[in-house]
């Protein structure tokens, strides 16, 4: 399996960000980390083994990204405005930076966005707020309400970053019809903490005429064991 390390200082960021490559060819994958996670964490928990055939076959070539989540939503110590500026800044290092590397390594135009947990917003947000870019995405045991990082603080960049809030709110035919023609999938246990929230989502989506697949898993279900089987099982599709 192709195997490759990437480092830069990112202008946006003002910091040297690090990511990982798996893979030659197929559709692109955008890994998130769970919270304050590294961009090693997907190889080191075995998700990059559990897809080793899809990998070795010239199906996906994977691409895990670093977080600055200890900077951005874990930075307490921070103004909450500036928090979320920081998560916007990191968004635009994801867009601009990382992704015409991942499309220099690779032409293949169908790209995957992929997270478990904290990594499931972080897929899931940016895959809301720009589907022109992806074609799937994967979000495992994610929360998309995310008010509850700013200390009561809110403005109109947490609103465009917390999908709970803005999904009810998607009015611009262009961007809803866009939306339409992602693949969605929101996969979680039926007793994670997130569920009833999941199936809130998942249903202001249908309500926009917005199709996905919600899986719910028996148990918990929330830990690496799991998110193996599920990416294994959804990452091709619903």
């Amino acid at each position: 399996m192709n195997r490759e390390y990437h480092s830069w200082h990112s202008p946006r960021l003002n910091r040297e960000m690090e990511l990982l490559v798996f893979g030659h060819s197929g559709a692109r994958v955008l890994v998130f980390p769970t919270s304050q996670g590294r961009y090693y964490e997907f190889e080191d928990r075995g998700m990059v083994s559990a897809l080793q055939k899809h990998v070795e076959e010239g199906w996906l070539q994977i691409f895990c990204v670093d977080s600055v989540d200890a900077e951005s939503f874990y930075c307490k110590w921070a103004h909450p405005s500036g928090r979320i500026t920081r998560h916007l800044q990191y968004e635009d290092y994801v867009i601009n930076e990382v992704l015409p590397l991942t499309r220099q390594m690779n032409s293949n135009p169908f790209l995957i966005s992929l997270g478990a947990s904290f990594g499931a917003y972080h897929a899931l947000n940016i895959a809301l707020r720009h589907p022109h870019l992806f074609g799937r995405v994967l979000a495992m045991s994610g929360k998309y309400d995310m008010s509850n990082f700013f200390d009561g603080y809110y403005d109109e960049k947490i609103y465009a970053n917390t999908p709970m809030h803005f999904v009810p709110n998607l009015s611009d035919p262009g961007h809803i019809a866009r939306l339409q023609g992602l693949d969605i999938i929101l996969a979680l246990g039926r007793e994670d903490p997130n569920i009833e929230e999941n199936r809130r989502l998942s249903g202001l989506l249908w309500e926009k005429g917005i199709g996905n697949a919600l899986r719910e898993w028996d148990g918990w279900s929330h830990d690496w064991p799991y998110w193996r089987q599920m990416v294994q099982m959804y990452i091709g599709g619903a």
